[in-house]
């Protein structure tokens, strides 16, 4: 099977390449450096003509980022991928597409299923959802990998606020379950050879730590790593990016095990692993559109 990858300069991409690449896989990768510059009308000219599986590898799980550059982020949360779809369908390829639990507007007092209606209360989940949405009246052959918190998102917040010497607020009443990048590649592949194996199992799947937490708690667990000090100034209280965040965005991952047999990790396994990768390089050198 030829699996093309798109990515950008974020280590998800990085990883994951690394993690095919040690399979039996073909595998090309297509780096988007820069979704606005991308013409999405010359989806033929970077797209090989073999390819067999479409794996779109941006990762947007920050609603913040949603929020101050809006064009940027449709375009990637939602032009891109629906395009991508679209040249799928006329071409008989299969896709992968991530989405987040930013879909879900936190009111459920239990965890999400994979079955639950989108609700979005922030603009990244507006878009996501509409997206799967989309992606569902286009394709047949699609697997839709929906998310929880990204743990390096988290981690960098820490290291702003300790290299600026201030207090951050992060709301305990935000419940949900942290993902690092390298579980998240693990889950993918394994995604990508059971396909490859012939299974047809197409649809909506969720996959997160295996621990829920508040973001509060969350900043403790950080608190310590190497780099950033143990006393950092956190507060529990709502701030003003605090106000995107979904109060329950925890996800029921039965589904994926009993299809794929993939098992929830702890994310606290991940944490060294996660600041490293921050910390190291996030580029790789494949052929750019």
């Amino acid at each position: 099977m030829h699996v093309l990858v798109v990515h950008d300069y974020g280590p998800l991409g990085r990883v994951l390449l690394e993690q095919l690449r040690a399979t039996s896989l073909q595998v090309s990768p297509l780096l988007v450096s820069n979704t606005a510059s991308v013409d999405l009308a010359a989806l033929e000219s970077w797209v090989p003509a073999d390819t067999d599986l479409i794996v779109n590898a941006l990762w947007l799980a920050d609603p913040e980022s949603a929020q101050e550059h809006p064009d940027d982020v449709k375009r990637s949360a939602l032009s891109l991928p629906l395009a991508l779809g679209e040249f799928a369908r006329d071409r008989n390829i299969a896709m992968l597409q991530l989405s987040t639990c930013y879909i879900f507007d936190g009111r459920k007092q239990t965890a999400y299923i994979a079955s639950n209606p989108g609700q979005p209360v922030n603009q990244l989940g507006a878009w996501q959802w509409e997206c799967e949405q989309g992606l569902r009246g286009l394709l047949t052959r699609h697997i839709i990998l929906r998310t929880g918190w990204s743990l390096g998102r988290f981690i960098r917040k820490v290291q702003a606020s300790t290299a600026a010497g201030t207090r951050l607020s992060l709301p305990g009443r935000c419940v949900g379950q942290p993902l690092a990048v390298t579980d998240l590649a693990r889950v993918m592949r394994a995604i990508i050879q059971q396909l490859d194996c012939g299974a047809e199992v197409w649809g909506t799947y969720q996959y997160a730590g295996s621990e829920g937490i508040s973001l509060y708690e969350l900043g403790l667990a950080i608190a310590g790593l190497p780099g950033i000090p143990e006393d950092l100034h956190l507060v529990d209280e709502v701030s003003g990016w605090g106000q995107l965040e979904p109060v329950n965005t925890r996800l029921v991952c039965t589904k994926i095990r009993n299809t794929f047999g993939i098992k929830q990790v702890p994310w606290r396994v991940g944490l060294t692993d996660e600041l490293t990768l921050i910390k190291g390089p996030d580029s790789v050198k494949p052929t750019s559109p």
